[in-house]
């Protein structure tokens, strides 16, 4: 039998946990919980007739423990905290009825994966692709989304970045408000069905990514307040209330609930990145911080034999937490909002809320993001009243993801439009795509925006109805005009739809982008390892510049007129051209004028330096 013909060999994964349901090599099922309000513990293990309760032994540090033969594979079951309230495993690794329901006994060794060989590409080759599982394919299951993997391989992107998919309340949510860390979204489907989707994305060729929350739980559904407080600390507020505990008393054990969820999803799902949402919202003041332990667990564990991915949002533009692809102690990028901002200017002209901060020479500002990172770096904010961020320009390109649209920038719009439906320039559109996907970081699209997808991106969630109607008074008062979020129709508003992609101008928009992304693969990606000088031009108060960067024998230019106006061409192209928004590229030099929204891009070959 020929090599190619044999079967891939089977692995089998499973991240051992100190809490929660673990399957023992005896065939009992032992039973870990956190629990240091509670007096007394009992496992509610459910048959046919009804639960079954057994005591729980108290253990030091707040521990109870329990090792169950009655419990098997399959088996549900709760704790009963005091004999009053019984709450699903916080660790759960499934629950099957949602977040109030039972958890499952989940065994990670029955799946067979078949990717044992697979390797991510190193981070600086990736184009990033943000979706949401229940919007992006009808019926917006794990499933669905594998079904469109193919597609997503001939589009070029090389990683998929999935929302948050651990346990929220109800059918829809953008995922933010998960409450069960360890636990995929019931409606998306099974344990088993999300490996199954990251084993047949590896299939295609593409990394998955995965959207963690560590910032807060969601208001529905989390039962930690009664029987372990210690899970918050009162001393730090954020949007969504009182933090979560990572540097105040017994906040060793949320550390490590943390860390180990974090080794769990790259571990026993095979993911292979995180992005760790909203992360200026995680208050740590003690070393290591929470994010950078995290960024070493995962290193010196799974991180020793493959390329792992960590990626952050982070509002306070704080460099501590980045550093050189695959630090030991840090994280590989952040999701750039400086460079989205200042492009999002160029393209609407938007001048409200944080916008303002980039209205004056946004061509400059972008021209500083793409040479930088980031814009703000100890600099006074408008709209914060202070000082924002660190210097950047010490940080490879790769630490910067750059994006013209994702969930937040979107959805957080009162009406949750997309640039297509809020810019009607499509020379325009053109332009920021071109100078998106060839830049050196790394690209974001958010899904749809290939094709030019109209639909817009509203929040959507699915509460109980006395915190609904707390939600529906609260959004009404904040966002007059935004749509009902638990309104069904808003959440069926949000999924995409697929025939438009193949008709008219979003057939064209689809085939620009794959060419663009063909363009990056062959002629950017090269570059990128000895990539360095970053040199920006931007003369006079136009919109035009020059952004070169270089390695030992190459230089890579960007010229490009961001503006409705013609503007003198500030640099003679020199080198072969690889992209062109406009044809005619020798009668533009002749005339020593671009037009407007025009980018080019070219690669010059130099003596070696």
């Amino acid at each position: 039998m020929d090599d190619l013909d044999k079967p891939a060999p089977v692995v089998r994964r499973r991240h051992h946990m100190p809490f929660g349901a673990e399957l023992t090599a005896a065939g009992t099922v032992c039973f870990r919980l956190w629990a240091p309000a509670a007096q007394r513990v009992e496992l509610a293990l459910y048959a046919a007739e009804g639960p079954e309760l057994i005591a729980m032994e108290r253990q030091p540090g707040g521990w109870y423990q329990l090792e169950c033969p009655a419990a098997r594979v399959g088996s549900r079951y709760r704790f009963r905290i005091d004999g009053e309230l019984e709450v699903p495993d916080p660790a759960s690794r499934f629950n099957p009825e949602g977040v109030h329901g039972p958890s499952e006994v989940i065994d990670p060794l029955a799946f067979e994966w078949d990717d044992g060989d697979w390797r991510a590409p190193p981070w600086h080759e990736n184009a990033l692709y943000e979706l949401h599982v229940g919007a992006f394919n009808a019926p917006g299951t794990f499933e669905a989304v594998a079904a469109r993997l193919g597609y997503l391989a001939r589009l070029g992107v090389t990683a998929i970045e999935l929302m948050p998919v651990n346990a929220f309340p109800g059918q829809r949510n953008w995922g933010y408000d998960g409450v069960l860390q360890y636990a995929p979204q019931n409606s998306y489907g099974r344990p088993e069905e999300l490996k199954a989707l990251i084993a047949a994305a590896h299939r295609h060729g593409l990394a998955v990514i995965l959207d963690v929350v560590y910032n807060h739980f969601g208001p529905e559904g989390n039962y930690l307040h009664r029987y372990a407080p210690q899970f918050f600390n009162e001393r730090y507020h954020t949007p969504w209330g009182a933090a979560i505990n990572f540097d105040g008393p017994d906040s060793t054990p949320v550390r490590e609930f943390f860390v180990h969820n974090a080794l769990y999803w790259l571990e026993e799902y095979h993911f292979d990145g995180l992005r760790l949402d909203a992360i200026h919202a995680v208050y740590d003041s003690s070393e290591p911080h929470i994010i950078s332990e995290i960024a070493r667990a995962a290193r010196s564990g799974p991180g020793r034999n493959r390329n792992i991915y960590l990626t952050l949002e982070n509002y306070d533009n704080a460099a501590r937490f980045l550093g050189d692809e695959g630090g030991p102690w840090t994280c590989d990028a952040q999701w750039n909002d400086d460079a989205h901002h200042a492009l999002h200017v160029l393209l609407s002209g938007e001048t409200h809320e944080h916008y303002a901060d980039y209205t004056a020479e946004p061509a400059a500002l972008l021209c500083r993001a793409l040479e930088q990172g980031f814009i703000y770096q100890g600099q006074a904010s408008r709209f914060r009243g202070g000082p924002r961020g660190d210097s950047s320009a010490h940080l490879p390109l790769s630490a910067f993801i750059n994006f013209l649209q994702n969930h937040d920038q979107i959805g957080n719009r009162v009406h949750a439009e997309r640039l297509t439906t809020l810019v009607r320039d499509a020379a325009a559109l053109r332009a920021l795509s071109a100078l998106l996907l060839l830049a050196p970081s790394p690209p974001l699209l958010f899904m749809g925006e290939e094709w030019g997808a109209t639909e817009p991106f509203p929040w959507f969630c699915d509460y109980e109805p006395e915190l609904l109607a707390k939600v529906r008074e609260h959004r009404e008062r904040e966002a007059p005009g935004a749509r009902d979020p638990a309104a069904p129709q808003t959440f069926a508003a949000a999924q995409l739809d697929w025939d438009a992609a193949r008709q008219g101008e979003h057939a064209r928009v689809l085939l620009d982008h794959r060419r663009l992304l063909t363009v990056r693969r062959r002629d950017i990606v090269p570059l990128l390892p000895q990539l360095h000088g970053e040199r920006c031009s931007h003369k006079g108060p136009g919109r035009a510049f020059v952004v070169s960067w270089g390695t030992r024998d190459k230089n890579l230019h960007l010229i490009a007129n961001l503006g409705k106006e013609p503007a003198p061409l500030p640099h003679r192209p020199s080198g072969r051209l690889i992209f062109a928004t406009h044809p005619g590229i020798r009668s533009i030099i002749a005339k020593r004028e671009l037009p407007p929204w025009c980018v080019l891009w070219l690669l010059e070959q130099v003596r070696e330096r």
